[in-house]
């Protein structure tokens, strides 16, 4: 008998656990899920990308550009409808080995210490769900990871998938719970940036050249979030603007 009154014990300590922190995270119960686009990768786009090799010696690949192309399975195979593109990349590398390319979200205006666009994460509006984007593989035993950073600057990596299939796919994942979007002080919603897509390759693989499209860049988002007296100052923007215009 003592070891089930031990395992009782336990289950209410849990449970009353639970209880205590869920009025923290209430907003994190879903309510008002939204598909919203963060980058169609058509022309003219909003974001500004770069592509970086991570071992590319005299070669000047990694190179990228748009093409006009998509997966017919979103839009249909008509070639003379509106303009619709992708991101286009060729890569190679001169040795098998774990080589990856980064596509990382630029500011051009601006340089980082190694001469490079500096870094500009792309904000997910609400409490990102799932993450999805097209990819058009080779059947390389290739794989795509997504980086993402929460508002305490912790990165996290998440496996969007093998690129090991022919023609265009769609990759996603879930985020997990483990990743804070929530916090229990205003503002408490606390939104994730993505910070990067990293392609990588096998040690045992071809690399001596190689094209990755990539299509239409997405989120499944809660944008709910409680109303309370006064939750306009829990807006940033909103509190500098009262805040520059206050008493003199």
């Amino acid at each position: 008998m003592r070891p089930r009154y031990r395992v009782v014990i336990g289950t209410a300590v849990a449970l009353l656990v639970i209880v205590a922190a869920s009025p923290v995270f209430a907003d994190e119960v879903t309510k008002n899920l939204v598909s919203k686009m963060l980058e169609s990768f058509d022309v003219p786009g909003t974001i500004v990308w770069s592509v970086r090799g991570s071992d590319v010696g005299e070669s000047k690949l990694p190179e990228f550009s748009y093409i006009r192309t998509w997966p017919d399975q979103v839009y249909g195979n008509n070639k003379e409808k509106a303009d619709l593109w992708a991101l286009a990349i060729h890569g190679a590398f001169n040795r098998k080995a774990y080589n990856y390319i980064e596509i990382i979200p630029v500011d051009p205006s601006k340089k980082s210490a190694d001469g490079l666009p500096e870094p500009k994460p792309i904000a997910i509006p609400g409490r990102v769900q799932a993450i999805d984007l097209w990819a058009w593989g080779s059947n390389y035993n290739y794989w795509l990871d997504l980086h993402l950073q929460d508002y305490r600057g912790v990165d996290h990596v998440l496996h969007l998938g093998s690129l090991r299939y022919s023609g265009w796919r769609n990759l996603n994942v879930t985020i997990p719970g483990s990743i804070p979007q929530a916090s229990p002080y205003i503002p408490r919603r606390r939104s994730l940036v993505i910070t990067k897509l990293v392609m990588w390759t096998r040690p045992e693989e071809p690399v001596d050249g190689f094209y990755l499209f990539l299509d239409d860049l997405k989120v499944l988002t809660d944008l709910f979030e409680s109303r309370f007296d006064g939750d306009d100052l829990a807006d940033p923007d909103y509190l500098n603007e009262l805040w520059s215009a206050g008493k003199k």
